[in-house]
């Protein structure tokens, strides 16, 4: 196929960093070209300056549309010219209708008025395109879920006639419904002539949807393949610069003493305390295990957890014990104060304070242990956040960066460590490699067997089999809200379809 698009030797700098280094590829015509690489290894950058994120003449070397050298002066420029970003965090407008969102900037006139009968028509058209024909072109964005709101953003990009559409870790918070059907219509629209470069850390989507592959490390382009040439182990192995053959570390443990018990435990929906998230669920928690829960979107898992913890506003009801004593627990402070700390799936939303440092990430959880009389005892926090950094090896220039320069992987350890400063009971990790590339996971992996010995007791809710099976002791599963199972996993050998049965409402697995 023909070149469409070519990059030639772009390098870009930021302060004491070289984030792409001399970078040539090729995008051809009419392909799904995946672009792969560790967290910090320069996806982003590129697609910013394919986007005119960053313009032209401030980062090194050209690019060239269709043999044409193009210098982009902002993001208009690159929507003009054909090329659409869709980022990771969606640009929607929430209090505006999926109308009025996908034609945001590209309104179509008729003499000095608005054409709403023309745009009414032509989004009916692109709904049922993107089957989304049963949705209300009039609904509010808020009202609709992740997935659908990741379609709208596509549909923008194809009222503006893109015919490269780069999509940014499109599938990070989409159900496994929603990214076979956002994966379904990207074939679609390469049929209809659109190209698209996907970023993923997800190597299962890259093997379905892409027809070349090209990694990036540190900065440096390592190579591009045919999807057909190449396995999981050597994309891994590119990625990362070394083979990786026991993601999940070893682990053994016999089952000990209960450290923690939750009896009865039901959670109300917060704006509508009739209904329950979580109906009558009990379990418990051994030292040192880890201690999986399972699930599909909607599961009650996540309200369960942050519930227990006092950060969830519902109603609830049901007992806790820690080490067979009752408490009764209001806010995540308080769960802190006892020793259960809290890792939240949102790293953005409710993780990372981005406008302040690493070291203030990390210590302000438990600033109290640095302060005197009349001031923060500066030097010892510092000295408690290198210790971390140094523990978690969290690549970092200094504790006095920004903690929104970090790549995902770092700023996942990162809050990692904020619970570590006082070295909790139980650690509750709510997806915690979500996001994150290949080598970060393992890092995390093995961190996790490390606090376990350490006599630390770990909850890990995650959406990934995989990672349940090779990481968790015993697996608990939810369906609705209910408590459908638990599966001993001491050899980490559970069928995924043992897990599925329960997730999906089957109670008994395979015999039902």
């Amino acid at each position: 196929m023909p070149t469409l698009l070519r990059i030639k030797n772009v390098s870009k700098y930021f302060p004491g960093v070289k984030a792409l280094d001399n970078i040539t590829m090729d995008i051809e015509k009419n392909e799904i070209h995946a672009i792969c690489g560790e967290n910090g290894a320069g996806k982003s950058t590129l697609i910013s300056i394919l986007g005119g994120i960053y313009p032209y003449g401030s980062y090194e070397g050209d690019i060239y549309l269709k043999d044409k050298k193009i210098e982009f002066k902002n993001p208009k420029d690159a929507e003009e010219a054909g090329i659409a970003v869709i980022h990771q965090e969606l640009t929607l407008f929430e209090e505006l209708s999926i109308i009025e969102n996908i034609y945001m900037g590209s309104q179509k006139v008729k003499g000095l008025v608005i054409d709403w009968n023309s745009m009414y028509e032509e989004s009916q058209i692109l709904l049922k395109k993107l089957k989304l024909d049963d949705l209300n072109i009039f609904t509010k964005i808020k009202h609709l879920g992740v997935g659908k709101q990741q379609l709208i953003e596509i549909a923008k990009a194809l009222v503006k006639k893109a015919n490269i559409l780069i999509l940014d870790e499109p599938t990070a918070s989409l159900t496994e419904s929603e990214t076979n059907n956002l994966l379904a219509l990207l074939k679609e629209l390469k049929k209809e002539g659109v190209t698209c470069i996907y970023i993923s850390h997800k190597l299962d989507e890259i093997f379905e949807v892409a027809d070349r592959v090209s990694i990036l490390r540190d900065g440096k382009l390592i190579g591009t393949k045919l999807i057909n040439e190449v396995t999981k182990n050597d994309l891994i192995k590119m990625m990362v610069g070394r083979e990786i053959s026991q993601m999940f570390p070893k682990r053994k443990i016999s089952p000990e003493k209960i450290i923690f018990e939750v009896k009865n435990f039901t959670v109300f929906e917060e704006y509508n305390p009739t209904k329950k998230v979580v109906d009558n669920v009990s379990f418990n928690l051994r030292y040192g295990e880890i201690l999986g829960f399972s699930g599909l979107v909607g599961a009650g898992r996540t309200e369960l957890m942050s519930s227990i913890i006092g950060f969830y506003q519902g109603k609830k009801e049901g007992e806790v014990f820690l080490n067979s004593e009752k408490v009764n627990i209001n806010s995540p402070q308080e769960a802190l104060e006892l020793g259960i700390a809290y890792l939240s799936e949102d790293r953005k939303g409710a993780g990372i304070i981005s406008n302040l440092t690493v070291r203030e990430n990390i210590t302000i959880a438990f600033i109290k242990k640095f302060a005197t009389f009349f001031h923060i005892n500066k030097e010892s926090e510092t000295l408690k956040a290198l210790e971390i950094i140094k523990e978690l090896n969290i690549k970092t220039q200094s504790p006095e960066v920004k903690i929104s320069t970090l790549s995902g992987g770092n700023q996942q350890k990162t809050l990692i460590g904020r619970n570590l400063v006082s070295i909790p009971k139980i650690l509750i990790m709510d997806e915690p490699t979500r996001g994150i590339d290949v080598g970060a996971k393992q890092e995390i992996y093995s961190l996790m067997n490390k606090l376990t010995k350490q006599g630390i007791s770990i909850i890990m809710i995650s959406s990934e089999l995989p990672e349940i099976i090779g990481m968790a002791d015993r697996i608990i599963v939810l369906h609705e809200g209910k408590f459908m199972g638990e599966i001993e996993n001491y050899n980490h050998d559970t069928n995924q379809e043992d897990i599925m049965y329960l997730a999906t409402g089957i109670r008994g697995g395979k015999g039902e």
